[in-house]
């Protein structure tokens, strides 16, 4: 929650920068822009699957501690100084940042939980984490808006210094980590080690997920949501500001409606609803959410809307519940690996939602830009956003088909092991 709190976002989304450093990052040619998204999400599909299996071998908190630190020093760069070069510094740093942590601390924090909860309770705290972590967006943005200027970096870097001391002080390591047979090579022939050993963590953990129907599915659920929402998220602002002539403001207002209500659903209704129901009631239903958020956003630019205007507002009330899609992502993810493969199967199915977020812009961004111009073939503004809604009927569709009540018994784990051992010898 900390790492999130009052941390300002990416280029490409709605920024709580300060003017004086939008000014300076704008106003340059600057390459990074429209790189930023292209170069992380590259990154990210690499990185993640990799940092869940270091926290397999060689534990939670020593990748709990790299993740967060990262957050760090960008920040500090800016509390430094707001010149043209140290921005520069900034993106670059903040780049490498988002690279590390960027959905890593939440793989590497619930296969933490996997370690500490039982199967039965998991679902309601990886709920209260990404309902703390909502919490933490609406209450960074309400800082960023009341602290002065001058103050809102000191703050950051403040909040963001306590996450790992909090992680070094008071969490308690839960996996032993593996003991190193390299150390007396040749540092050529250590870091050659070095990589055929994460190659062959690699091999395991796509066998994991491979062998596994649930896995399988929920891997191919979560690609197909994240294609569509992540498309439709990097677009809407400009798509909004087009069809309907939104300015940042209503689109602050959008977000921070949104961002309350999703704390209550993830805090109070699904710990309250998941034991009646399950996991896969819960993903379905968000699922749902999310394809009528689509369609009524794809949809609310045409004359024979009652409402124009506050359509998009209503749209976005569908937010509180498709927010559900994460939490119980992860609890069918938890309770289909072993307790060793957490990190694993976690940063697995991380790398395929990043290979999503990567391709979907590509897409979407000259399909929106193309039908809201006038050459565009026929009359529908959101078309692009229509066609995202797909990707989410593909995602429920993927997801009606899971069993996770066949959770991995002991048979599964010995064929699995029996699997991997010419892997990992």
């Amino acid at each position: 929650m900390f790492s999130n709190l009052n941390s300002p976002r990416p280029p490409g989304e709605y920024s709580e920068l300060s003017p004086e450093i939008e000014r300076q990052y704008y106003s340059m040619d600057n390459p990074l822009l429209p790189l930023f998204p292209f170069i992380v999400g590259i990154f990210k599909m690499v990185v993640l699957p990799v940092l869940g299996q270091l926290a397999d071998e060689y534990g939670r908190k020593p990748l709990l501690l790299l993740t967060v630190s990262t957050s760090i020093v960008p920040f500090a760069l800016l509390a430094i100084k707001e010149s043209k070069e140290f921005v520069y510094v900034y993106y670059v740093t903040r780049t490498l940042s988002f690279i590390m942590s960027q959905g890593s601390i939440f793989c590497i924090s619930v296969a933490y939980v996997a370690d500490v909860v039982e199967n039965s309770k998991r679902a309601a705290v990886f709920s209260w984490i990404t309902g703390l972590f909502s919490a933490s967006h609406v209450l960074g943005n309400i800082l960023a808006r009341f602290l002065p200027e001058e103050y809102i970096f000191e703050v950051s870097i403040a909040l963001l210094v306590f996450c790992p001391v909090y992680i070094t002080l008071f969490l308690t390591e839960t996996v032993t980590p593996t003991t190193r047979q390299n150390q007396g090579l040749p540092i050529f022939n250590k870091a050659l080690k070095v990589v055929q050993e994460r190659y062959n963590s690699m091999r395991h953990a796509l066998t994991i997920v491979l062998s596994s129907p649930i896995l399988k599915s929920i891997s191919l659920v979560s690609f197909f949501y994240e294609l569509g929402m992540s498309g439709i998220s990097s677009v809407l602002l400009y798509y909004l500001k087009s069809a309907f002539g939104f300015n940042k403001n209503q689109f602050s207002e959008i977000l921070m409606m949104v961002g309350i209500g999703s704390i209550v659903s993830q805090l109070i209704v699904l710990p309250l609803v998941n034991p009646l129901v399950g996991e896969k009631v819960i993903l379905c239903t968000a699922l749902v959410a999310s394809i009528i958020y689509a369609l009524l956003y794809g949809l609310a630019w045409a004359s024979w809307v009652c409402d124009e205007i506050n359509v998009p507002y209503l749209s976005a009330s569908f937010g509180v519940i498709y927010v559900l899609v994460k939490p119980s992502t992860y609890a069918i993810i938890s309770k289909a690996a072993s307790s060793t493969d957490q990190g694993k199967a976690q940063g697995f199915v991380g790398g395929v939602q990043s290979f999503a977020s990567l391709l979907s812009p590509l897409a979407m961004s000259p399909l929106t830009s193309w039908f809201l111009s006038s050459t565009a073939p026929f009359n529908c503004k959101g078309f692009s956003i229509v066609c995202a809604s797909i990707c989410m009927v593909a995602s429920l569709f993927c997801a009606l088909m899971l069993k996770p009540e066949a959770t991995l018994n002991a048979d599964s784990r010995e064929n699995i092991e029996s699997i991997e051992a010419p892997l990992l010898s």
